[in-house]
């Protein structure tokens, strides 16, 4: 049985920019450019995504996903989460006078 992490919903995600720079570029040693050159990429690119100004595409996810030996889909998630954290207060007063309708059985 796979254990389930709960996540504090109040406190902001992680983006993976941050991952990026502050775990995953140390822990292998390599430069930015090395980062942005393994990944075929430009280093303008990598630099927008590790200061949080730029997110990960699916294709970029497939790319981080292979250059770190992961997957995509971890990548992906991390994004989602980030984006639908940050979405759900931008419109949080407008979700609040949506009403919310059950199909009939």
């Amino acid at each position: 049985m796979a254990n389930i992490v709960k996540r504090d919903q109040k406190r902001q995600p992680t983006h993976p920019g941050e991952i990026l720079r502050e775990d995953v570029l140390p822990a292998l040693a390599i430069t930015v450019s090395e980062a942005a050159e393994g990944l075929g990429i430009s280093r303008q690119t990598l630099h927008r995504i590790l200061a949080e100004k730029l997110s990960v595409s699916p294709a970029m996810a497939l790319r981080l996903g292979k250059f770190c030996g992961n997957n995509a889909t971890i990548w992906l998630n991390m994004q989602r989460t980030y984006d639908l954290w940050h979405a759900e207060r931008e419109i949080s007063k407008d979700l609040s006078r949506i009403k919310t309708r059950k199909v009939a059985a």
